[in-house]
């Protein structure tokens, strides 16, 4: 068994993850800001990240921010894995950084060249969007009594633990470079997604398609954050809301209000 270090070993994924490995017998580290005893701002980097690093033998990079620094954490990261001589990195990326002009996407898009380009044996894995962000986005966009969402877009969303799992046979596998991007199971319109959301809520909202312009929202339209052909994930919107929202379900619309 090998020893992996995990970053972000405390968010959705990296959480999961790390039981993963930690299952299959792997000997696995938990890098995050405030996770003893390696507990290391990428960004910053320093001795406590070259003590992190020592003596791994593959690096899982699932950390990330939507304020900024990934490029520089990447950079700290590959430079401490090089002076230690990790022999594989990992990492996690979503599926049309490459198509969608994307603020997000291009960091993660950068990101990825940073490690092809590092001298590192490397794996790079793009998935869709995890069911936790579609809820997040909901949750937000109902706040008020009518509930915006960009018209014509669609999503393909998938079960977070089963990216997870790929990760982990990936981690435990020789560095394989870019490999085959991992769909959820149905690319459904946004609309027809946040309506079972609602339902699943028990909250009640207008919903408005709302046209977005600009390059991203036009490649969002023309589905290049999409893959269709590699629809490999089982779970399904519907069943992550049971799992999640159930006994709000069950009680009847008891959070209509909210």
């Amino acid at each position: 068994m090998t020893t992996i270090l995990v970053t972000g070993g405390t968010g959705t994924l990296g959480r999961l993850v790390t039981e993963r490995l930690r299952a299959d017998g792997h000997e696995v580290r938990v890098l995050s800001r405030q996770s003893q005893p390696y507990a290391v701002d990428l960004r910053a980097g320093g001795a406590a990240l070259d003590a992190a690093v020592e003596g791994v033998d593959t690096i899982v990079h699932c950390a990330t921010t939507q304020t900024g620094g990934d490029e520089k954490a990447a950079a700290n990261l590959i430079a401490a894995a090089r002076r230690a001589g990790v022999g594989h990195l990992v990492y996690i990326s979503i599926v049309g950084v490459d198509q969608v002009p994307f603020p997000y996407y291009r960091i993660k898009l950068a990101v990825e060249k940073q490690i092809e380009e590092s001298g590192l044996r490397w794996t790079v894995l793009r998935t869709t969007q995890f069911h936790d962000l579609l809820v997040m986005f909901f949750n937000a966009m109902s706040k008020p009594p009518v509930m915006p969402l960009p018209s014509g877009v669609s999503d393909q969303p998938i079960e977070v633990a089963e990216v997870a799992d790929r990760l982990a046979e990936l981690a435990a596998a020789e560095p394989a470079g870019r490999v085959d991007d991992m769909g959820g199971p149905e690319v459904r319109t946004f609309e027809s997604l946040a309506r079972v959301y609602l339902k699943a809520t028990g909250r009640r909202r207008a919903v408005v398609n709302v046209r977005l312009w600009g390059k991203a929202f036009r490649q969002f339209r023309a589905g290049g954050h999409l893959t269709p052909e590699r629809a490999v994930g089982k779970g399904t919107f519907e069943e992550y809301l049971a799992r999640r929202f159930g006994k709000r379900q069950r009680s009847g619309g008891a959070n209509s209000s909210s």
